[in-house]
């Protein structure tokens, strides 16, 4: 029989990124929630963490992490349909990986209602569309949204819609570093603005126009200060349609390729088993991100 204040203390410890602030969280010493996580692995036989900044749950722990984090939302469902257990008056709190366009765009619309009336509180957690999958396959939360179709074991995917990315520059930029007009082959040779690493929106408008190689480019993690780097002339971009709708129509920013924007599959990953909670989350996306993405 599994204990659950073991599993309580491995979740902690990798949702809140190390052993001090978990035990904030669980009100125990740092050594208690330490002597948990070395008892649970005698039990287990097998480490369950990569004691790193931040620690990573391994193979083991992941498992473990993804089993805790179902029983969770089973246990709200069970309190609902029996009152005579003892109430747990705390809100619900789900983590979520989604990506920072999503966040800045249609997300918020799809949940909010659901929020309020479940008195549902999120963790998101910002992971690239190409990548976020990653954080539901080391059980860090209970769902995610990105671009790959594929489900993990144990978990659901359905369709959300697609995100349409469009290359953009300010006027000035066009003037001064495209000089007026738009010339495939120039695009490799001015700055681009690039959201992280993992980011492969531009490398994917290139090879729509028959272009690769390396470009010089800023890195910027952060959707609103992605455009306004944009607006002030220090770069081309890939934008979602949704985000800077406004931005083009007053003219502000200017499609460099409208014939070539990149459309992004959007998929909502969740447990399979997760309980009503999730189910209904799960409905509630189904109804309003296809609007919100059209």
């Amino acid at each position: 029989m599994l204990d659950y204040k073991l599993l309580i203390a491995l979740a902690s410890v990798v949702e809140q990124g190390g052993f001090e602030r978990a035990a904030q969280v669980l009100s125990l010493s740092q050594s208690a929630v330490s002597q948990r996580i070395k008892l649970l692995e005698a039990r287990v036989g097998a480490p369950v963490l990569i004691r790193g900044t931040p620690p990573r749950a391994t193979p083991v722990g992941q498992r473990l992490l993804n089993h805790v984090q179902q029983v969770r939302l089973l246990e709200r469902d069970l309190r609902s349909d029996m009152p005579m257990l003892d109430a747990d008056d705390a809100a619900p709190r789900l983590r979520i990986a989604i990506n920072a366009d999503s966040l800045a765009t249609w997300w918020a619309d799809a949940v909010a209602a659901l929020c309020r009336q479940e008195r549902l509180l999120l963790d998101m957690l910002v992971e690239d569309q190409d990548v976020g999958l990653r954080r539901m396959r080391a059980g860090e939360v209970a769902g995610c949204v990105c671009a790959s179709a594929e489900p993990i074991g144990g978990a659901r995917s359905v369709r959300l819609g697609v995100m349409r990315y469009v290359a953009v520059a300010s006027n000035d930029f066009v003037r001064s570093e495209l000089e007026g007009r738009v010339d495939p082959q120039r695009l490799l040779k001015v700055p681009a603005v690039v959201f992280g690493p993992d980011d492969q929106l531009q490398h994917r408008f290139l090879a729509g126009l028959g272009l690769a190689g390396d470009f010089a480019h800023h890195l910027c993690p952060s959707s609103e200060g992605f455009v306004k780097l944009l607006l002030a002339g220090a770069g081309w971009g890939m934008v979602p349609a949704l985000q800077i709708a406004g931005e083009l129509e007053r003219g502000a920013l200017v499609e460099l390729a409208p014939a070539a924007a990149v459309d992004v599959p959007l998929y909502w990953h969740c447990w399979r088993h997760g309980g009503g909670l999730l189910d209904r989350l799960t409905s509630q996306l189904l109804v309003t991100a296809p609007r919100l993405l059209s």
